[in-house]
């Protein structure tokens, strides 16, 4: 089999040449023109007039320009975005990113004109009467019911214009910041990032030093992070309240196409699960030579006899795995290593963690930090899982491609069990014991520490409707969290109180980002199970699940596979899949 090239950087050439090529520029001018467009059609549409109604052919050609411009849009940004991803430091790309934002913010006041006037219009009469209207039912309903939690026009302009400056300016700040922290770990000065991956580290020692080193340069910096948080929450919080929404969590619910009682049902689930995940916790801790519970920074500590992955090694081993579900799925995985769309090494000023951004078409890049661990394995074919999400997603329009939090895991989540399932199976001994353990320590992440994560921003922005929060409550709110979760699992004089630092999707848009992918997991989970026990038609379905991801309240997509997820006895048969593999792992270190 063909190797894939070392350590290799993604290739952005196939968008633009540059920043500063002519190409580039050719594009913007297109996309500013297309605003223009957008912006006559507003005036011309009086969709500023509270009294306007749309008529059908009205909506669709709204619909049409809105999904022209989201089209180029994702491109132009999406390219400026990843490289700033790439290199925090890369100036050319911050200006032109700083250049845009007011482009940025003329494209959301139309959006906004747009859901507005939807609104105020008989949508029901277009969706029967107009054939673009009719293929974008839902997003339609979807938003004439987010018309209801609008400001004024002129509030909800003003808030366009302040988030340049506000909410969205804090975030590139924390991005921009946290990149470029560099941590001294013993005699030597390595990017936060790097310091972070030494948690995966073979030796014990190593791993101590890298997480109190680590601590030391979060509380180093904590003032500015702290600002961050608390006007990026403080912010949420205040337009959160002047839409008409009860709380920020109403309104993630509302965009995962989720309910209370959906998500409720899932974290009743996950809280029964708890004990069973603090057992491996001390098991773990306990062979590692710890008696007060796992320390911090032992929770990634790699166990049996795991060898080194080389990122060749990992993308050969994916593509196999892929391969044994269907072809297509290995095809793709092989055109993405061809066709250099991941960025892997860590370096300084790239940005931390992995991500997987669609930019044209069926077209995707990924960033990776990678480490030589069966963790990392499972990251790549995660983000491929992404990647194939969007090529399923590839013929849907901007509009109809808009796919919730939740639903958005479910790709890739299930191409990592694909991974671990195969690899359990073909291993034995501390080789198993190893892929076992790594299979559970991400499963320990998702639930365990996702719920941790969840409680701390319920708290928190509970808390910031008071008053500002100092990094020293963020961080006691913080560690009150882990109690509440890891519990006796972890040694509670070694906890992780700055995680609230570390964590990026704190400082984005949109609060709670971190149950979706507890419903990701466990969904996937129980869509695998499906596939086990009915191979024969199974794949065909799934794809036409991930190309509807955008056009269907969860609750309805899931129910194609017969699955009630507002049912807790669903969520409970998917958590079960991961006590087996506990009780796997308590015989294997006895």
């Amino acid at each position: 089999m063909s190797q894939a090239v070392q350590a290799p950087v993604w290739d952005l050439t196939p968008f633009f040449p540059s920043i500063e090529s002519s190409e580039f520029e050719t594009a913007v001018a297109n996309l500013k023109n297309l605003v223009a467009k957008a912006e006559s059609m507003v005036a011309d549409f009086a969709m500023e007039d509270v009294s306007s109604q749309a008529t059908p052919d009205q909506l669709a050609d709204a619909i049409s320009l809105s999904n022209e411009i989201g089209t180029d849009s994702r491109i132009i940004f999406g390219y400026v975005s990843l490289k700033i991803a790439a290199d925090a430091s890369d100036s050319v790309a911050q200006a032109k990113m700083s250049e845009l934002k007011p482009l940025q913010t003329r494209i959301s006041k139309f959006s906004t004109a747009v859901t507005a006037w939807i609104g105020q219009s008989d949508v029901e009469a277009a969706i029967s009467s107009n054939p673009v209207c009719g293929d974008h039912a839902f997003p339609l309903r979807k938003t004439k019911t987010k018309a209801t939690h609008l400001m004024s026009g002129a509030e909800e302009k003003l808030a366009a214009d302040l988030s340049e400056s506000g909410d969205s300016a804090w975030s590139k700040l924390y991005f921009d910041f946290s990149s470029n922290i560099e941590v001294t770990v013993g005699e030597e000065t390595v990017p936060m990032s790097a310091a972070r991956a030494m948690a995966f580290h073979a030796d014990a020692e190593t791993r101590r030093s890298a997480y109190h080193a680590e601590l030391d340069a979060w509380k180093a910096n904590e003032l500015p992070i702290a600002a961050c948080l608390n006007s990026i929450k403080g912010a949420n919080n205040l337009l959160a309240e002047k839409r008409g929404w009860g709380e920020q969590l109403d309104i993630t619910l509302f965009n995962c196409n989720m309910d209370r009682e959906s998500l409720e049902a899932m974290l009743d689930a996950a809280r029964d699960s708890f004990p069973a995940f603090r057992k491996y916790l001390q098991a773990k801790g306990k062979a590692l030579g710890h008696t007060n519970g796992l320390p911090f920074y032992d929770i990634f500590a790699p166990m049996g006899a795991d060898r080194d992955w080389s990122w060749d090694q990992a993308a050969d081993f994916v593509e196999d795995g892929f391969r044994s579900y269907s072809d297509k799925l290995g095809d793709f995985a092989r055109r993405s290593f061809n066709e250099n769309w991941h960025d892997v090494p860590p370096r300084k000023g790239k940005r931390d963690g992995a991500f997987c951004s669609g930019i044209r078409n069926d077209e995707s890049r990924m960033l990776h930090n990678y480490k030589e661990s069966f963790k990392s394995v499972s990251t790549l074919a995660h983000e491929l899982g992404h990647a194939y999400h969007n090529v399923c997603l590839k013929d849907r329009t901007p509009m109809q491609k808009s796919t919730p939090m939740t639903l958005a895991e479910t790709a890739s989540i299930f191409c990592e069990t694909i991974i671990k399932r195969r690899a359990l199976k073909e291993t034995s001994g501390d080789e198993r014991l190893a892929i076992l353990e790594a299979s559970i320590q991400g499963e320990c992440q998702v639930v365990v520490d996702i719920t941790s994560r969840y409680l701390f921003e319920s708290n928190g922005i509970a808390k910031r409707k008071e008053r500002e929060l100092s990094a020293a409550e963020m961080c006691e709110i913080m560690a009150q969290a882990q109690r509440d979760t890891y519990g006796d699992g972890l040694d509670q004089d070694l906890l992780h109180p700055y995680m609230w630092a570390v964590k990026p999707h704190y400082y984005g848009y949109m609060a709670f980002y971190n149950f979706p992918y507890m419903f990701g997991l466990l969904f996937a989970l129980g869509l695998y199970r499906i596939y086990e026990a009915e191979p024969n038609g199974f794949h065909a379905r799934y794809d036409d699940l991930l190309s509807s991801t955008g056009m269907h309240m969860a609750a309805d997509l899931t129910d194609r596979f017969g699955i009630n997820i507002r049912d807790k006895a669903f969520w409970a048969g998917s958590l079960a899949v991961v006590e087996e593999d506990i009780n796997q792992f308590l015989q294997a270190v006895k």
